[in-house]
């Protein structure tokens, strides 16, 4: 292949992704889905454990506030994995937020300078040991985030699921079971109240789909869970022979909010 070829079928690959995005930002538009961002932070031990809890308390959450994007969900580990590390959700009305989010974030003086310490953190002494994000779109039938209103203030734990799926058609399928085949409904009817349904775009384990239920308290969380097992809906739903074999494996955490989670 001549060196001019190349470089016109690598752009050609390279403009994919940037479009099927752009086909993904205009129906979000359209039918006024959010996006949500999953930030993971690993963070030190000891000492310099609560540095990123500290940055997104006092410095982080009144800038999104200040740029209007918001309630910002801050969560730490209760079940799960087990070095330390503390869960962000963020939700954006639009694709475009996501993509200058960042920036507009350190045009806001404040932040810049709050957040210094954490923001130019140097190589010898960092704020993290890593970070990972996850981009996700809200599922149509649940276009935007629901924050638990009535338990904010009182005791409350969250349950964050990821089913993964061995293909993308079968990962679908499931986005359709939970949409038109009416799961999220007999979610509500027993009691199983989400604060998200998400369709991953770009993160690990892929294609999956990401949800995160709220509970009171872990006795709540499994008697509700055993009211969805036993529901009629439910056993009628999961023997329709279209969803069969669309998750091939489930993981499971559940989450605290810190003292300052707006979720």
């Amino acid at each position: 292949m001549k060196r001019r070829d190349f470089i016109a079928a690598s752009g050609a690959m390279a403009a994919l992704p940037l479009q099927a995005m752009a086909g993904v930002a205009e129906t979000s538009q359209a039918d006024d889905r959010q996006f949500f961002e999953l930030i993971v932070y690993h963070t030190h031990v000891g000492a310099r454990r609560n540095r990123v809890a500290d940055f997104y308390r006092d410095v982080a959450l009144p800038a999104y506030q200040r740029l209007g994007i918001g309630p910002v969900g801050v969560f730490t580990v209760l079940y799960g994995p087990t070095q330390p590390s503390l869960y962000v959700l963020v939700p954006h009305p639009t694709f475009e937020s996501i993509l200058t989010t960042p920036q507009r974030l350190l045009d806001d003086d404040d932040y810049r300078q709050n957040g210094a310490d954490f923001l130019n953190a140097s190589l010898a002494d960092p704020a993290y040991v890593r970070m990972e994000r996850q981009l996700m779109i809200a599922f149509a039938d649940m276009p935007r985030l629901e924050a638990p209103t009535a338990l904010m203030g009182g005791p409350r734990i969250f349950e964050l699921r990821i089913y993964e799926s061995h293909s993308r058609k079968a990962a679908q399928k499931k986005i359709d079971m939970f949409n038109e085949g009416g799961e999220i409904t007999i979610f509500r009817k027993t009691g199983l109240q989400p604060v998200f349904f998400g369709e991953t775009l770009f993160g690990p384990a892929m294609p999956n789909l990401t949800y995160m239920l709220v509970f009171d308290s872990l006795e709540s969380r499994d008697k509700h869970w055993d009211q969805f097992r036993t529901d009629p809906d439910w056993l009628t739903l999961r023997a329709d022979p279209i969803y069969k074999d669309t998750v091939s494996n489930i993981t499971d955490f559940i989450l605290r909010p810190t003292s300052f989670s707006q979720v």
